[in-house]
């Protein structure tokens, strides 16, 4: 059985397909239609909704993509939707502002961008235009114009009040607490468990090899709503407190599988700075509030942000098979398209990051079509150690370029024991010895070899420091 509120209302169910996505549940079931299905793979923002979480007593609004969550992900949370935001006549904050700012045209999409404001909100913290782009880039309008929606969101979160919502802030953050940290059902003929330890989450993945673990589903659901694939048994490993630690020490940073984006970002641009905008451009808020690193590497995909990340920074995963454990180099992670390393049952526990060094630079480029919410066409990273101005050593991983995320060990040592200008020249030279690239629907291969090699002419710019080299991340709206 799991658990949630909608919005007050307790809600307790167990007989359901492991595959229901919240959507589902919300228009078939309940008929909350004001949360619309778009693209139903959570790039057009129409299906928002948003979350709550209990935390430090009292209560976390996260926007998620309803149609690419799995209903019993919810359990232990508070679901809100559109529906529930006014009180009688009196429309919450963000309404008010869509429409004093003429912010809605035919409709299909404005409960969406109404939910992402409403998070928004919910920060209580006084929001900026950077912010209100941030918080909107997961939703599309096709009619209004972003304009007078971004107008709506600078005066409705500008100086957010306390709401309805606060006040029952600290019951709803009691009544979700007492809920049990488990749930699930429909097991062993299929079904949809949520354990809430790590034992009970390796013993059920070792016992039923064919069930699949998940934490944000955020590509997994693609199965079901894409490609119509049916998933009868499903393992939540989302509500597993060891699997969302992130922890630092002197010389690593473990991240739980099952950490947010959200929730590492601001660890991981502490230590490498410019993972920030390659963290920013990884989907929209909605999908880094759902998806992890964890499963961004199980995913296996070739144009995946992170794994070439990881791999340029030596990065290792933990992975664990009932009680059994091991270690493996994410380069070594990965074995062919969409395969990896791992054993039925098998999953992964965490991944460890070595920290950066004094002598050390990391640069990551990632290329796409449009600035948020885009898989990379290519993606580069870049970690050079310095001795005395020379590349002593370089770690370089591309994804985009091959089958799998992978090291580009002919350009490394191309640069190798040179400056950054000589060396740039170098790596280019040596960038077809490694990959020979596809022509696909989103790029052609002299594309993709043209571009590695303007990320190498860049990752050496930047490499020198000083101010020779910019960014032009958005346009102002």
């Amino acid at each position: 059985m799991i658990e949630f509120l909608l919005n007050d209302e307790p809600v307790r169910l167990e007989d359901f397909p492991a595959d229901r996505t919240l959507l589902d549940y919300l228009r078939e079931t309940r008929r909350r239609t004001g949360t619309k299905e778009g693209c139903a793979s959570g790039d057009c923002g129409a299906c928002t909704v948003v979350l709550a979480r209990p935390a430090d007593g009292g209560l976390v609004y996260e926007s998620v993509n309803s149609c690419i969550t799995f209903l019993g992900a919810v359990h232990g949370r508070q679901v809100i939707t559109v529906e529930d935001l006014a009180e009688g006549d009196a429309l919450h904050p963000v309404q008010r502002a869509m429409v004093e700012h003429h912010g809605s045209q035919c409709g299909f999409c404005t409960p969406g961008f109404v939910m992402s404001m409403f998070a928004l909100y919910k920060r209580g913290a006084p929001a900026d235009r950077e912010a209100v782009h941030t918080a909107l880039a997961g939703n599309l309008c096709r009619c209004t114009g972003y304009r007078p929606i971004v107008d709506a969101a600078l005066d409705a979160c500008a100086e957010p009040a306390p709401d309805r919502f606060s006040a029952r802030a600290g019951d709803t953050a009691r009544r979700l607490a007492a809920m049990p940290p488990s749930g699930g059902g429909q097991w062993p003929g299929g079904g949809f468990h949520v354990p809430s330890d790590l034992d009970e989450a390796a013993n059920l993945l070792v016992g039923h090899a064919d069930a699949r673990p998940f934490c944000g589903a955020t590509d997994l659901a693609l199965e079901t709503t894409q490609q119509l694939h049916e998933l009868p048994r499903l393992v939540y490993l989302g509500n597993v407190p060891a699997l969302n630690r992130v922890e630092m020490t002197a010389d690593v940073i473990v991240i739980g599988a099952a950490a947010r984006y959200a929730h590492v970002h601001d660890v991981l641009v502490r230590e490498f700075p410019d993972l920030d905008e390659i963290l920013l451009r990884l989907g929209s808020v909605p999908i880094r509030n759902q998806g992890s690193i964890g499963g961004n590497l199980a995913n296996a995909s070739p144009i995946g942000d992170m794994p070439p990340v990881l791999i340029a920074l030596d990065a290792v995963v933990n992975l664990r098979r009932g009680g059994d454990t091991r270690r493996v180099q994410v380069e070594d992670f990965f074995i062919g398209y969409r395969q990896t390393v791992l054993a039925p049952g098998e999953f992964i526990e965490s991944i460890e990051i070595p920290r950066a060094r004094a002598d050390t630079r990391f640069v990551a480029c990632k290329n796409s079509k449009r600035f948020d919410d885009d898989i990379s066409t290519a993606l580069g990273a870049f970690v050079f150690t310095f001795a005395g101005g020379v590349i002593e050593r370089a770690s370089i991983a591309f994804g985009g370029m091959a089958a799998t995320p992978r090291r580009a060990a002919h350009v490394e040592a191309a640069m190798a024991g040179k400056r950054p200008a000589e060396a740039a020249a170098a790596g280019r030279a040596a960038i077809g010895e490694d990959f020979q690239p596809i022509d696909d629907v989103r790029a052609g291969a002299r594309y993709r070899l043209a571009v590695a090699g303007a990320m190498i002419d860049r990752a050496c710019l930047e490499s020198m420091g000083g101010d020779n080299v910019y960014r032009v991340s958005r346009y102002a709206v």
